[in-house]
């Protein structure tokens, strides 16, 4: 992997974003710190569906649970019943 200035990439953006299509992901650093990644579309597709688990996997956990989908206790609230008349 590269890794490009902030300066540099938005001043070639072009040649950046064909470095990132054509050798991988490319880093840009902002003040000497890594800030972000530009990755190729396919890859990125490959990562999200990779990190996304189905229902089926989370419920033939050994022990499924609702953090396991992700879901927080304690944020929902019970909303009064409407009457219709």
């Amino acid at each position: 992997m590269s890794t490009w200035q902030l300066q540099d990439a938005k001043a070639r953006f072009s040649e950046f974003l064909t470095a990132a299509l054509e050798k991988g992901p490319q880093i840009v650093t902002r003040r000497g710190v890594e800030a972000a990644v530009l990755v190729p579309m396919e890859d990125w597709r490959r990562l999200q569906q990779a990190a996304r688990r189905g229902l089926k996997e989370l419920l033939l956990e050994p022990a499924p649970t609702f953090e396991a989908l992700g879901l927080e206790s304690g944020h929902l609230q019970r909303r009064e019943p409407v009457e219709f008349e």
